[in-house]
């Protein structure tokens, strides 16, 4: 198996590690020859430009940022062929689906999202999203889960339009958070100080706000300007904010009461249907998988 690799940034580095100790022949191309070049050093690997890579590869994985997808694809249209697959690791995936199926017309393609990091380390237990969109793309999604699952990743499949929504809300709207809570914190003379005295709630917020902030800045405009749904939960996360703060500036303590016992209550019926929901899904697999013949 030849996996290209097309982007040397940080995700295009972690999966060419990846695919190299799996033992598979791996090339890695880039607009920034320095990039290359440095990993022909460092890990003694084969490299070339986005064409090349692409052309006598089985899998192709696209790892540049959605704004570069677009010319990305058009460069290696030309080449591509049947029996290859072609994949993207975008963190939306309506607009650079949309993108690939225009442009490549004889492999196939899917749509992958890595929910994680460079930093993350290993594959296990992290989470993959798959976005299939015909009937061809759903069979190998099949079997790349299980593939992946071997490794003990935790693997979803899902049209498009499903992820993208669920994004608006574990990326789009979780950033947004972040760097308005960061952008208060840093307006603190005493910032520095709190972060000695923390516990583990206040960890966790100035955890959140300052990843937030390393975030890269061309993801995160793309993500809020693009994700469906988001301005909407970030509009009612302001009025949200807005009702909590009238109470408490009326102190009235009975409505701050009143409301915290509503929303312990809201989410105990979550976590109730979530997991009686699961419990049902888990029932309906073990019984389709036991009436399979072996």
């Amino acid at each position: 198996m030849r996996i290209a690799i097309l982007g040397a940034g940080k995700m295009g580095i972690w999966f060419a590690k990846f695919f190299l100790e799996e033992g598979y022949s791996v090339v890695v191309a880039d607009r920034k020859k320095e990039k290359t070049e440095k990993l022909k050093t460092e890990l003694a690997i084969e490299t070339a430009d986005f064409s090349g890579a692409a052309k006598n590869a089985d899998w192709i994985l696209i790892c540049v940022s959605i704004k570069a997808t677009s010319t990305v694809i058009k460069k290696i249209s030309p080449v591509l062929h049947e029996g290859q697959v072609i994949m993207d690791i975008a963190s939306m995936k309506q607009e650079p689906l949309r993108i690939m199926h225009e442009h490549i017309k004889n492999a196939l393609i899917l749509g992958t999202h890595p929910v994680f990091g460079p930093g993350s380390g290993g594959i296990d237990y992290k989470a993959f999203i798959l976005t299939p969109t015909n009937v061809q793309e759903e069979k190998f999604a099949s079997d790349l889960k299980l593939w992946l699952e071997e490794r003990k990743a935790r693997v979803f499949v899902m049209p498009p339009e499903k992820h993208d929504e669920l994004m608006s809300v574990v990326l789009g709207f979780t950033h947004f958070l972040g760097l308005a809570v960061c952008d208060t914190l840093v307006e603190q003379p005493n910032y520095p100080e709190t972060k000695t005295v923390a516990g583990t709630t206040y960890r966790m917020l100035f955890t959140l706000a300052e990843a937030a902030a390393l975030e890269n800045p061309e993801l995160f405009a793309t993500l809020q300007l693009n994700l469906p749904n988001l301005k909407k939960i970030e509009n009612e996360f302001m009025q949200k904010a807005q009702e909590w703060l009238n109470i408490i500036n009326r102190k009235d303590q009975a409505a701050i009461i009143s409301k915290l016992e509503e929303l312990k209550a809201r989410l105990a019926k979550t976590s109730a249907d979530y997991e009686k929901s699961y419990k049902t899904m888990y029932k309906m697999l073990e019984a389709l998988e036991n009436s399979n013949p072996k």
